[in-house]
């Protein structure tokens, strides 16, 4: 099929990619000319493991293209993705002029043929309605600005556009740093409309991803395709991850508690996740949740509910234990080395999650700003930011380039970012560099035995 994807960010290029590398002919659409320059080369704008590989196999295949051309892409694609951000506001809710000046856009070079919008984007309940107005309002204002030729009127110049295309809400659920995996083996494939030959044309593009063509095992059973209306489907989106946020949030709770009373949350988790209502996932405490979607997607279901007249306490207590949580790692600094003022502390780790560049809303952030506020040095070591070179948003601290440059002359290292690397890293030798060999486990992810034989002072969340 014909596939067009606006937008080009973690969910739009990761879409477009994979729906070229199962067969389809995309055009992927960005106005960012220098990001579609970097495409066109082969090379992804961003880091996720697997998509370069994809992209410049569809690429040397004539599967995929890039390009700043919407009406090329809007005459292209019998499939139109919307896939701009949806960045949140001072106020919680989604801000979506980016989505609205897409579906403008969309209407104004709509040109005969059926087409199906979808929502791709993560946007408010009540948007696939709206998106509906927005594209009709283009093609309204595109009428505008023709002339009648030959006392012919616009009307009859002009074949009639709302019956010729319908608005599908499939919200993605992929994680960065596993997104290409997510879309070859999701758990399930959700499709919002209130259109049969839609909702067909979708179950239709995603059918070698239903029937498992592509998954890492093969012999499962189909993809579960969920049909749902408009509201429901984006409700979905919400819902699932503000359910993830809040399961995070539950067990740090209780891992402060576990450290009140001398319980070892590890254990604690592993006991209730094999329960089979409670299950094993989102259940390691740490330092608190981030990135760009639990944040976002939290805020904007409060702000949603606010609207309605209805406070979501259990929301607004889940937001409010994660942003405590984020000064955990402090406190602990704080109980190990009393006065911070004058002290190296060095962050093992800076994205919100590893395999991931992704630096919005991390809590390695929050930790940056606190350590700096009590006159602490602050140092830095991420596998990719070091690498990378990538600075957005840093201030106020020295990033390293290697594990034992970041633990020379510290007080203290905490490790942020559960990177698989960090699990490999020579620790004895870096205890000796340090002035104070002391390492807070913001993520639980270390052997505890193993950096206490290595000449750690170890500490962990709820341990």
């Amino acid at each position: 099929m014909r596939v067009c994807v606006i937008g080009t960010g973690y969910v739009g290029l990761v879409t477009g990619a994979c729906l070229a590398h199962i067969g389809h002919d995309v055009i992927c659409v960005d106005n960012n000319e220098e990001k579609v320059k970097l495409m066109k080369s082969g090379q992804s704008p961003i880091f996720e493991p697997g998509l370069s590989e994809i992209m410049q196999s569809a690429i040397h295949n004539g599967k995929i293209e890039f390009s700043t051309d919407l009406a090329a892409g809007v005459a292209h694609g019998e499939v139109l993705f919307i896939a701009v951000g949806t960045p949140p506001l001072p106020t919680g809710e989604s801000d979506t002029r980016y989505v609205e000046a897409v579906a403008r856009g969309i209407g104004a070079n709509l040109n005969g043929g059926y087409k199906v919008i979808v929502n791709k984007s993560t946007v408010p309940i009540g948007s696939g309605d709206w998106v509906r107005m927005i594209v009709l309002d283009g093609i309204a204002e595109r009428q505008k600005t023709l002339v009648p030729a030959g006392g012919v009127s616009v009307d009859e110049q002009l074949p009639d556009m709302t019956a010729q295309f319908d608005v599908v809400s499939n919200p993605e659920f992929l994680r960065e740093g596993s997104a290409v995996y997510d879309t070859f083996n999701p758990d399930r494939i959700v499709l919002g409309g209130n259109s049969l030959r839609a909702t067909g044309v979708m179950q239709e593009l995603y059918s070698p991803i239903v029937e498992r063509h592509y998954a890492a095992d093969k012999s499962l059973p189909s993809v579960p395709v969920l049909v749902t209306d408009l509201s429901s489907a984006e409700m979905i989106k919400y819902a699932a991850n503000a359910f993830l946020a809040t399961k995070i949030s539950f067990i740090n709770e209780v891992a402060n508690i576990c450290d009140r009373v001398g319980a070892d949350v590890t254990q604690v988790a592993k006991g209730i996740g094999l329960d089979s209502r409670i299950g094993n996932k989102f259940l390691q405490a740490g330092i608190g949740w981030g990135g760009s979607c639990f944040p976002k997607d939290v805020a904007a279901l409060i702000h949603t509910a606010d609207d309605y007249g209805y406070e979501a306490q259990l929301l607004k207590s889940a937001v409010s234990v994660n942003e405590r949580q984020r000064l955990i790692a402090l406190e602990k600094l704080q109980q190990v080395l009393k006065i911070l003022k004058g002290k190296t502390v060095g962050l093992l780790g800076l994205t919100f999650k590893p395999d991931t560049d992704d630096l919005r809303d991390a809590p390695a952030l929050n930790l940056i700003e606190q350590l700096n506020r009590l006159g602490a040095k602050v140092k830095a070591y991420d596998p990719i930011v070091s690498q990378t070179g990538l600075r957005h948003g840093l201030s106020g601290v020295l990033v390293e380039t290697d594990a034992e440059r970041l633990a020379d002359g510290c007080d203290a290292l905490v490790l942020v970012t559960e990177w698989q690397q960090f699990s490999h890293l020579d620790y004895a030798k870096m205890a000796k560099l340090m002035n104070h060999p002391v390492i807070i486990d913001g993520r639980n992810f270390l052997d505890p035995e193993t950096m206490v034989r290595a000449g750690f002072q170890y500490v962990g969340v709820g341990r």
